[in-house]
């Protein structure tokens, strides 16, 4: 497949259709949309060495994510980044991975702008109020925002629909007679966390519940695991417990385990966000909140900031995912 065919396709110059696909300002955007539409097609790859030669722009994308906490529990990072990297470099595109914290005043995002290594930054776990995404748009760098934030302009973003997961939790266990949920959730100012929670909380008001076993705390094994003993400890015990992350939900099921409330006719039900660990110590399955796997979400962000890059307009690279429970 050659800029020819899809030229001789469109009735437009191989001229126009180099310009258009390699990213100049100086063709309609109709056009160009008609051109990536075709090129697409027609399983158009271009040479993306010679391109980034010829252009003098970087042939590589950046992954920025919090060096503190990280972003993804263990196995899982690698999953993500194997992911984009595999997808990436069948486009000959590199990826470079940066660890940032605003403790420094984002000095990492600041010296890879600086350096014009990158074409384009994937940035994961974004806040509500994200000062990472208000620079990048200020400076009118492409950006795939891996959740959403609130900013003045649109831009692209790749998210899950947090606020449904603990609803659909929620009503599954008040239809099973189960009224006393507790909320085992991370502290952290991270946009997603918010939105699981505030999702548990409407949830419990939507049904008339009280909401006092609400807890935020350091999204980690030992403390999942403590704040289970604690409820366990109230003269009223929660009959159902949901975890917002994998970590916290494995200490809670070691908790429950330990007390004979995993399995068994005084069991507690306990539900976590994506699963417990794939190295999990516990044997038991346990139900979830299902988002989509590692590799899955890897995939699907690398191909959205190929087609940011590619110059797909912003309204068409906001993808919101929909979780689903998995119950054993």
């Amino acid at each position: 497949m050659s800029l020819k065919d899809i030229a001789a396709a469109l009735g437009l110059s191989v001229t126009t259709i180099s310009r258009a696909l390699n990213g100049y300002d100086d063709v309609a955007e109709e056009t160009r949309l008609r051109i990536q539409q075709e090129a697409r097609r027609r399983g158009y790859r271009p040479n993306t060495v010679a391109r980034s030669l010829k252009t003098g722009k970087p042939n590589a994308l950046g992954l920025l994510f919090p060096s503190s906490p990280l972003p993804f529990n263990g196995t899982s990072f690698v999953d993500v980044i194997g992911a984009i990297a595999q997808a990436l470099a069948e486009r000959e595109v590199d990826l470079l991975i940066v660890a940032d914290t605003p403790d420094n005043d984002h000095r990492s995002l600041q010296r890879m702008l600086r350096s014009r290594y990158v074409s384009g930054l994937i940035v994961a776990h974004t806040a509500r109020h994200d000062g990472r995404l208000v620079k990048l748009q200020q400076l009118d760098f492409p950006f795939l925002a891996m959740g959403r934030s609130e900013l003045t302009a649109p831009y692209a973003w790749f998210d899950f629909d947090h606020d449904t997961g603990p609803r659909l939790a929620v009503d599954h266990y008040v239809a099973r007679g189960l009224p006393r949920i507790a909320w085992l959730g991370s502290h952290l100012d991270l946009t997603f966390v918010g939105q699981r929670r505030e999702g548990y909380l409407n949830a419990m008001r939507r049904h008339g519940l009280a909401s006092d076993l609400c807890w935020r705390t350091e999204p980690s094994r030992l403390e999942g695991y403590r704040l289970t003993r604690h409820l366990l400890s109230l003269p009223h015990p929660p009959q159902a417990l949901i975890a917002d992350s994998s970590s916290l939900g494995e200490g809670a099921a070691i908790a429950l385990r330990e007390t004979g409330r995993l399995t068994g006719p005084e069991r507690i039900e306990l539900m976590v966000y994506n699963g417990l660990p794939a190295d999990s110590v516990i044997d038991v399955p346990v139900a979830s909140i299902a988002q989509a796997t590692w590799p899955a979400i890897g995939q699907q962000a690398a191909e959205m900031a190929l087609r940011l890059m590619a110059g797909d307009p912003i309204t068409t690279l906001q993808v919101l995912w929909q979780p689903e429970l998995k119950i054993p």
